[in-house]
């Protein structure tokens, strides 16, 4: 693959790094107050717009082909919405005698209480050849109840922004996440058709938004002459969620291939990917709401900003190894 092919395919993680460093070079036009006026054009339009793009892309009339499996969506959605975010806690209670930030700690448990993301762990099933239509469902189950639990689950394992009140987040959470949803499902019914003809790109459109909501929280941060972030911190963090997510795939692919589990080597594999990946794309604009007014939240981002480049690397890599073991098991 040549360099600029590269570049092309992962320009997403690229575009992350680049505004990271244009925040830091001119951190007054994202900041709050400042000329982009992040308090509406990311707080309301920003977040609103990814989750209208969520609604006009989940293809919920695929949903009920893998609706019967009940056995293997019960396994996801409790492993990544009950499993992940309570051992993340346990494991958190050990490191907070390190000398380790404790926002990015904090950050680590915010990654546990997030769904599983609408588009990786399809295209990592898809690309191995396991059972696309499970991890489909579990992917868009579980960012259709992520819409409820983990923000129930971010203010009952860390509280939330003493500036706003339980109420108000979520009267903000319905008006900028469950009712674009749901326009955006509802525009799809009638124009179904043309969206399946010209296939608009939603991922990209979504990216490029969530790109201006990471701009503009790290604006605040560098803004913020209280905030210091150690390198030391940070190299142990990136070790930790390489860890944790290697461990989670091992125990989820022991769990799945037990002998009476009766799982298929290729539920497995939508099994291993479905219940490890975390979603960015839901994941940060809920942040924003949720922990409006922190002077911290961009550390507490930090760890899924991690997160979500080291679940598609490591998920890439493993790929063929994945392959060769569902196909010797189905011989």
């Amino acid at each position: 693959m040549g360099l600029l092919e590269r570049l092309r395919k992962e320009w997403f993680i690229l575009g992350i790094v680049l505004v990271i460093a244009v925040a830091r070079l001119e951190p007054g036009i994202g900041v709050k107050g400042g000329p982009l006026k992040p308090e509406i054009t990311i707080t309301y339009i920003a977040v609103s717009a990814i989750f209208f793009n969520s609604g006009l892309s989940l293809k919920t009339e695929e949903l009920t082909n893998a609706l019967m499996h009940v056995k293997l969506h019960l396994f996801v959605q409790i492993f990544t919405l009950v499993f992940f975010p309570t051992a993340i806690w346990v494991f958190l209670q050990l490191l907070s005698i390190t000398p380790i930030n404790e926002w990015l700690l904090k950050g680590l448990q915010t990654v546990g209480c997030m769904p599983p993301p609408v588009s990786s762990a399809v295209i990592l099933t898809k690309a191995v050849g396991g059972n696309e239509a499970a991890a489909i469902f579990n992917s868009a189950f579980g960012s259709f109840l992520g819409i409820v639990i983990t923000p129930l689950l971010l203010l009952l394992f860390l509280g939330s922004s003493s500036s706003v009140p339980f109420t108000s987040i979520f009267s903000q959470l319905f008006m900028t996440v469950v009712v674009p949803l749901i326009i955006g499902q509802i525009v799809r019914r009638y124009i179904k058709d043309w969206l399946e003809r010209k296939k608009p790109p939603f991922g990209a459109i979504s990216s490029c938004v969530l790109l201006m909501i990471i701009y503009t929280t790290f604006c605040d941060t560098f803004a913020n002459p209280n905030i210091d972030l150690d390198k030391f911190s940070l190299i142990i963090i990136v070790f930790i969620i390489f860890s944790v997510q290697m461990s989670f795939m091992f125990l989820t692919f022991l769990f799945s291939t037990r002998n009476n589990s009766a799982f298929t080597p290729a539920d497995t594999v939508a099994i291993v990917f479905c219940s490890t990946h975390k979603s960015l794309t839901l994941g940060i604009p809920m942040l924003k709401i949720v922990f409006a007014g922190y002077e911290h939240l961009s550390l507490i981002s930090v760890p899924l900003l991690i997160y979500h480049p080291a679940q598609i690397l490591l998920g890439s890599l493993l790929v063929p190894t994945i392959k060769s073991w569902m196909v010797s098991r189905q011989k």
